[in-house]
């Protein structure tokens, strides 16, 4: 049973250098490991993936020794656990904008005594055998994260229930669903501030926390926010990089634009 790479870096104080996923690309996990990224970001509320093409994803991060964190497009308690089940690493919950919400989705990932999770033991998380049923599920609890999406003005009213939930393993702010909804909001609230009050929030409950940063500049400043679980980079805007300088080789043949 591998451990994961991305909270050996939280409990050694680290920045978790995490990339992002949004197609069906096995060749991406081998080459991120090689990289040194420690964790994938697997998105599957905005991406389309079938469940074998998932599967066979989360088999490539334990080939290469690299954590997926799966984004799912669910909260029903079973299709979590069948993704743990599968080999992620963790998984990362958008929109949870209560600390019951938190509690639920703690219920459905998390082995008792912390939560309610069902064992089956015959998954890649088991080495597809279950052997020692204790070990495993003690193993299960501590190598395995959950991670909640703050991103509406209502779940910044309530981040520090949330972080003080008890299973909660890491907190990351969404900037484009929470910017989207501070521009239509009558609050004081601002993206900068969020960052702050998340920030606080989990420095009071031990909690990592994090958010995508686009630039060198934004990742810096997370760090010097606390943050760790922080995303730079991902296939889509790869090739679409890849593409804009490609163009710009051709028009520079050309003396012209693309």
């Amino acid at each position: 049973m591998r451990k994961s790479k991305t909270l050996a870096r939280i409990r050694s104080g680290k920045t978790v250098r995490m990339c992002c996923l949004g197609h069906y690309m096995p060749f991406y996990v081998a080459h991120a490991a090689k990289s040194g990224f420690d964790c994938i970001w697997l998105d599957l509320e905005h991406r389309s993936f079938s469940d074998r093409d998932v599967q066979a994803l989360l088999v490539q991060s334990h080939l290469h020794d690299i954590d997926i964190m799966v984004r799912p497009a669910t909260i029903e308690k079973t299709g979590l656990y069948r993704y743990l089940e599968d080999g992620a690493a963790g998984l990362m919950i958008p929109h949870v904008n209560t600390a019951e919400r938190a509690k639920q989705l703690v219920d459905a990932v998390k082995y008792p005594p912390i939560g309610d999770r069902g064992l089956d033991g015959a998954g890649l998380d088991a080495d597809y055998y279950l052997g020692d049923t204790d070990a495993f599920v003690k193993h299960a609890n501590q190598e395995t994260f959950l991670v909640v999406q703050i991103e509406t003005p209502q779940a910044i009213q309530n981040v520090d229930a949330i972080a003080a939930v008890t299973g909660v393993d890491g907190i990351f702010v969404g900037p484009g669903d929470m910017g989207l909804r501070l521009k239509i909001g009558t609050g004081n609230i601002t993206l900068d501030s969020t960052y702050e009050i998340v920030a606080a929030a989990c420095q009071r409950h031990g909690k990592a926390w994090g958010a995508p940063t686009g630039t060198l500049e934004a990742l810096k400043l997370r760090q010097s926010q606390g943050g760790q679980l922080l995303n730079h980079g991902g296939d889509f805007g790869a090739i679409m990089k890849m593409l804009k300088d490609c163009a710009a080789v051709f028009a520079s043949t050309e003396g012209g634009s693309p």
